[in-house]
């Protein structure tokens, strides 16, 4: 337990997009230094210490506003991220566990990783096979199973997510671009 007694659940979301973007535990001394600093600092249940996030990525987290819920036991901060704010090199804590996978290996690039051997090839090279996974897709939907469907739609979305990493790029992007979309659909009903 930390040294000032309770923790809270503290969820950090993004001020600017709304994105959840991690859950972390706070106490009073933590929820002092976030306040005094205007960065995020939080308890480490596993290392039994305050950390502030980013300071050994450089990650950081600027806090636009700390308030608490209605009764008390928990926070939200709404922050704007220095960088991802997943430790996978994602954006969200909340990514899919595909996506967290992928940002990852993009990150760490480890040796035998399939993953890693597709974006050291280059974003030629990832973009031929969406290209290819795409037209298995279609080939299945058009004359084979539904479990082949299945199975190359699969492949498909491996691949893109692959491709996006290999751009630089974070599934949030393609996420926000869905989310404009629709609504500007329905402005436009």
């Amino acid at each position: 337990m930390p040294p000032e007694g309770e923790l809270r659940a503290a969820v950090v979301q993004d001020a600017d997009s709304g994105r959840v973007l991690m859950l972390a535990w706070m106490d009073a001394e933590a929820e002092r230094r976030t306040r005094a600093t205007g960065e995020a600092w939080f308890w480490s249940r596993s290392r039994g210490e305050y950390w502030r996030k980013g300071a050994t990525s450089g990650n950081t987290l600027a806090v636009v506003e700390l308030r608490d819920d209605c009764d008390g036991d928990a926070l939200l901060l709404r922050v704007r991220p220095a960088g991802p704010a997943c430790h996978t090199g994602s954006l969200s804590c909340f990514a899919p566990a595909l996506w967290r996978t992928i940002a990852e290996r993009a990150r760490d690039r480890p040796e035998g990783s399939y993953t890693a051997g597709l974006l050291a090839e280059g974003v030629p090279a990832v973009a031929r096979k969406v290209g290819e996974e795409a037209v298995e897709v279609v080939t299945a939907a058009l004359a084979e199973s539904d479990e082949r469907v299945v199975a190359e739609a699969a492949d498909l979305v491996y691949h893109l997510y692959v491709l996006l990493a290999a751009r630089g790029l974070d599934l949030a992007a393609v996420e926000d671009e869905l989310a404009g979309r629709a609504g500007a659909t329905r402005r436009a009903s």
